[in-house]
């Protein structure tokens, strides 16, 4: 039976993460949510499976070296899938301290978990070997790699150059996560994602953001001239791709995932807009935030031609299906706002 711990499951894809291995495995399987329930942690996402008894939900922090520890124990995981981050861009900006310690000492302590647990002696830093079958998969971002000009892909070889605290705390983290492989062999992987969209994601990102003022018929916010281009991925799209990560990936390795589907962030408020049937007067131009990177693009060939991933959502068909979501949610929309 694989055990694994999900960090952070709560949250938008740690949630649909967590929903989809449950409906689409059929091997035996232990899933332990760990989650320290922020602003943006949702106990909703998850409501209807407390009942299965495959899942476990704990509320905890993953600074919390202790509890940790307990539930390595406890648990003997064999798996551990890090979403657990502060996320959003204007946030770090106002709270940078924040996000270096969730993000960067938080990931340090799962780690350090893992390598005495998995380690065939512990107390060793120079032993390398680990027992069959772990695996660490630190889920990261494609704003790792900064901006991009108006053409060309990032790589897993582009440098890194993070415009804002929280990107930087995720680059860090990532670094971090490669030097426990470097240094003491562990087996680890990292992917790094375009932006998500889709069922279940808090109401601060752009798409269910203007979908929620959209209904209210509020203003909708668009930073500087809304030209902004992002790589945008329906997130069941990204969940298989990290399974392929876990089941194939080559220990050490980093996969990028993205989508193709390069869109304009003023494009998209505008195909909100008509499939809510709302006039485009909403739309309403605001101070761009400082650092704002012009264009995300990834390159997925790695993670194409060595496990066979390839996004099965086109950005319309994804779109519609999140837009009809949230108008069949609006609770659960009421009730997350309500947590900002």
């Amino acid at each position: 039976m694989q055990r694994i711990l999900i960090t952070g499951g709560a949250g938008f894809i740690g949630s649909n993460f967590i929903r989809y291995l449950l409906e689409k495995r059929s091997a035996p399987l232990a899933l332990v949510n760990l989650d320290l329930l922020t602003y943006a942690g949702n106990p909703q996402n998850l409501a209807d499976i407390q009942g299965d008894t495959r899942y476990t939900f704990i509320q905890g922090d993953i600074r919390d070296a202790a509890l940790i520890e307990r539930l390595f124990s406890e648990y003997q995981f064999d798996t551990v899938v890090n979403f657990a981050a502060e996320s959003h861009v204007d946030r770090s900006i106002s709270q940078p301290q924040v996000f270096l310690s969730t993000n960067v000492l938080g990931a340090h302590t799962l780690l350090e978990t893992a390598r005495r647990f998995w380690s065939s002696a512990p107390e060793d830093p120079h032993c390398r070997e680990y027992r069959e079958g772990v695996r660490f998969l630190q889920i990261s971002t494609d704003e790792v790699y900064g901006s991009l000009g108006a053409s060309g892909y990032f790589t897993e070889n582009s440098p890194l150059a993070p415009s804002s605290p929280y990107s930087a705390s995720k680059a860090s983290a990532d670094l971090l996560v490669l030097a426990y492989h470097t240094t003491y062999g562990m087996p680890v992987n990292i992917t790094r994602c375009s932006n998500n969209y889709g069922p279940y994601q808090f109401p601060e990102k752009l798409i269910p953001l203007m979908i929620e003022r959209a209904l209210q018929n509020k203003p909708l916010p668009i930073y500087g001239s809304g030209q902004q281009v992002r790589d945008w991925i329906y997130v069941e799209d990204h969940c298989r791709a990290i399974e392929a990560v876990l089941m194939n990936g080559n220990a050490g390795e980093i996969y990028n995932v993205g989508a193709s589907s390069e869109c304009p962030n003023l494009q998209i408020v505008r195909l909100i807009l008509k499939q809510l049937g709302r006039p485009l007067s909403l739309i309403t131009h605001v101070a761009d935030r400082p650092g704002h990177d012009f264009r995300y693009a990834i390159d997925s060939g790695k993670l194409s031609s060595q496990l066979g991933w390839h996004p099965l959502v086109s950005f319309e068909e994804g779109l519609s299906h999140t837009i009809q979501w949230y108008l069949e949610h609006m609770d659960w929309v009421k009730n997350a706002s309500l947590r900002q």
